[in-house]
């Protein structure tokens, strides 16, 4: 789902809502998350998940074309973590779609 994808589906969801509303609310939610992890920030939404940074240590990497070792430099990068709600309705919905397509044996002997 892209943010477009998102803005589309809260609009007819929230029909009192303009498509140009629903955009700037998401960005808002957005823009504040992306400030509150840069600033080192934990991100908690119950149910969900939460976003927190991960720092990456300097580490030697190898250039896989010419196979010359590089120094990596070290890193802060987001982390996502699902909550238990978020992957238990993942598992339970992906079950239920994986028994829809999967085929059944017409034949008694398969």
């Amino acid at each position: 789902m892209t943010r477009s994808d998102l803005v589309e589906t809260l609009a007819e969801r929230f029909g009192q809502l303009t498509q140009r509303d629903v955009e700037c609310a998401a960005k808002a939610i957005l823009d504040a998350m992306s400030e509150a992890l840069v600033k080192g920030r934990r991100i908690e939404i119950r149910g969900f998940g939460s976003f927190s940074v991960n720092h990456r240590a300097p580490r030697l990497g190898r250039n896989p074309r010419s196979g010359e070792s590089v120094m990596i430099p070290q890193k802060r990068v987001p982390h996502f973590k699902p909550g238990k709600a978020l992957r238990e309705q993942v598992d339970i919905k992906t079950d239920a779609l994986n028994a829809q397509t999967q085929p059944t044996p017409t034949d008694p002997a398969v």
